[in-house]
């Protein structure tokens, strides 16, 4: 009979020692990914080309828009203008973003590793979807400091500074808006598919396909049905809230509001809440369904 031949090697693996973390650093680690992923930090020079083009956009007209202001002394965009003019921008990174950030694991296969570990499963979407809210922030948020920035450096006198500080804080409140919105809406479209192209064909249909819903309900007859056209898709849903939070700030004399809210901005806010809870339990009943399999 042969003698066996088998040799079992040492190769140096050895048992971990160390500390080991908990949730809250597995949570942490999560976000912090989520957020290097928006970006495109930490992949391929062709994940960061997008992100970063968009980032640049944004940076550009900013910087235009205080460039101008310096040399006319006059305000032409608000900061929450600002936001409302960019939103567009902001849907096509949200298309891009959102899927890189849940379809990506959904495909392949590696959330069962995840939920091996000492992790909840509400505690891997509330990452993600927290890691979202906060790149879309930076996006609308980063332009308004330099637009600040930009305004305090021409302003006359500490009491200027501090006006310029008051409006640019309402800004930065409107730019957190966007955020949680459209990641709410964003990442749970993106959680139903691990196809990343049709999870982004599906945030952008969202986003764009209701606008006519709010055109359509618009000329209807009826004015309680124009007042709440802007309900029907979240861009025109947020605007609303705006109008009735800040309105000063968003219709100036140079322009006027495109949706006329009547007496209804309250409903807007709560169908605003609504949607953002609504968004978060499904997203949340998504991943119980997926930590079951």
């Amino acid at each position: 009979m042969p003698e066996p031949t088998g040799v079992i090697h040492d190769i140096g693996y050895q048992r971990y020692t160390g500390p080991r973390l908990g949730r809250r650093h597995v949570f942490g680690a999560l976000y912090l990914h989520g957020v290097r992923t928006a970006f495109g930090l930490g992949r391929s020079v062709k994940a960061k080309i997008f992100p970063w083009l968009v980032v640049g956009i944004v940076l550009l007209v900013a910087a235009a828009v205080t460039a101008i202001r310096s040399q006319i002394g006059e305000v032409i965009m608000t900061y929450a203008q600002f936001a409302d003019a960019m939103s567009w921008l902001v849907i096509f990174f949200v298309a891009v973003a959102a899927p890189e950030l849940v379809s990506r694991d959904l495909r392949s296969g590696v959330l069962p590793l995840y939920f091996s570990r000492p992790l909840p499963h509400a505690d891997y979407p509330l990452a993600k979807l927290l890691a979202l809210v906060t790149a879309l922030f930076l996006l609308l948020g980063a332009p308004q400091l330099l637009m600040f920035l930009g305004g305090a450096f021409t302003a006359d006198g500490m009491g200027a500074v501090w006006d310029e500080l008051l409006d640019l804080l309402p800004g930065l409140l409107y730019a957190g808006l966007w955020a949680v919105v459209f990641a709410s809406v964003g990442l749970l479209i993106a959680s139903m598919t691990g196809k990343r192209a049709f999870a982004a064909g599906g945030i952008v249909a969202v986003f764009l396909m209701t606008t006519p819903i709010v055109g359509i309900l618009s000329v209807l007859p009826s004015q309680t049905a124009n007042q709440l056209a802007g309900i029907a898709s979240p861009p025109t849903l947020v605007q609303g809230v705006g109008l009735w939070t800040m309105r000063d700030l968003l219709v100036t004399e140079d322009n006027s509001a495109d949706l006329d809210l009547g007496s209804f901005g309250p409903v807007y806010a709560l169908v605003a809440v609504a949607l953002v809870a609504g968004c978060v339990a499904l997203l949340l009943a998504r991943y119980k369904k997926v930590a079951a399999r």
